[in-house]
C-alpha cells in the first residue's frame, strides 16, 4: 500500500462537500455520490487508481485584522 502522503486529500478538492446525511457525511460533486468514507478512498478502492477529477481549491485571500 502507498504511503499516506501519496493519497489525494479531498479536503483540498473543490468538488468535496460535507452533507447533512448522518449516514453518508462526505460527498463528491464531480462524481455525484455521497459516502461514509473520503470520496478519494472510494474511487481508489473501486477503480484501482487515484481520482482523476481532483481539482485543488483556490487559495483564499488573507483577512485583514
Amino acid at each position: 500500500m502507498a504511503p499516506a502522503e501519496d493519497h489525494i486529500d479531498c479536503f483540498q478538492c473543490r468538488h468535496f462537500y460535507v452533507t447533512w446525511d448522518e449516514f453518508f457525511p462526505r460527498g463528491c460533486k464531480a462524481l455525484s455520490f455521497k459516502s461514509r468514507e473520503m470520496p478519494s478512498a472510494v474511487v481508489r478502492r473501486s477503480s484501482g487508481i487515484e481520482c482523476q477529477l481532483f481539482d485543488r481549491k483556490k487559495e483564499r485571500g488573507r483577512r485583514r485584522e
